[in-house]
């Protein structure tokens, strides 16, 4: 097997960009988001674990749900990261494959890939800031935490696990259950990374970051603003122009665009 280039993984990211949200290889995206910042390594071993896991499952596969658990966490021990949560490797797919660590959210891809091989419908659910995955199989529907080992959660254990994270006075609402489109889980996991980068003062990776979500989605209003000034903040008037630009044109909040369209003139203006 060779390397993923750089342009293959382009690739891979444009065709994701291309497509509906229900087409997009979760897995396979997330890969290619994380040989960007490893070229060089060879990703054909990465795929054949996924492959494993999938495999695994699959020989379990009559216990449903908890054959996820059983295969991800307690037979290749996958867990969160609770020493080192903000290291950026937990954001990489590759590197949380080698490491057996990483964010709620990468770890979660691991289940969704591996419960949605066997033809089970599993997707991440929209609760705040801990990602969780909804799987429907068996007996059942169940909710995992792949940051704590694939445990099943009921609703007393969302209902804590809410209130610690949004106050003692937050309650579970229906929104708390809805699916997150594959996309959104690929935005998700890339914001860590940009968020962490812009914490370490490292805004051209963080820009180049921002590159690759915008390539997977390219009619993300929000991104191309974020974009437009970040690449303003360090000094590339063009990328900004041009993510400014394109932010006029998708996006819809008044006060923002007209912030934006003062913003693009400075730049133009100063062009000169």
């Amino acid at each position: 097997m060779t390397a993923l280039a750089t342009d293959e993984a382009r690739a891979v990211l444009e065709r994701a960009g291309r497509q509906p949200d229900d087409r997009i290889d979760l897995a396979g995206t997330a890969l290619a988001l994380a040989a960007l910042d490893r070229p060089r390594v060879r990703l054909g071993w990465y795929r054949e674990h996924l492959d494993a896991l999938a495999a695994g499952v699959a020989a379990e596969a009559r216990r449903g749900p908890p054959a996820l658990t059983e295969v991800i966490a307690g037979r290749y021990g996958y867990a969160g990261d609770t020493r080192t949560y903000d290291d950026l490797q937990n954001a990489n797919l590759m590197r949380v494959i080698d490491r057996r660590r990483g964010l709620p959210v990468a770890l979660g891809i691991l289940y969704i890939h591996a419960a949605r091989a066997q033809g089970w419908a599993a997707a991440g659910l929209s609760f705040p800031q801990h990602f969780l995955v909804r799987v429907a199989a068996g007996a059942g529907p169940a909710i995992l935490d792949p940051f704590h080992g694939g445990h099943a959660v009921g609703p007393a254990e969302l209902r804590a696990l809410l209130k610690g994270i949004a106050g003692p006075a937050a309650e579970l609402r229906p929104d708390h259950y809805a699916p997150v489109g594959d996309r959104d889980v690929l935005l998700r996991l890339q914001n860590n990374i940009k968020l962490r980068l812009l914490q370490e003062d490292r805004a051209p990776e963080a820009a180049e970051t921002l590159g690759a979500m915008l390539t997977i989605a390219p009619e993300h209003a929000a991104l191309w603003r974020e974009a437009g000034i970040i690449n303003a903040r360090i000094g590339n008037p063009g990328a900004a122009i041009a993510a400014l630009e394109r932010f006029l044109a998708l996006g819809r909040d008044e006060r923002l665009l007209h912030e934006a369209a003062v913003l693009l003139q400075h730049l133009k203006a100063n062009l000169h």
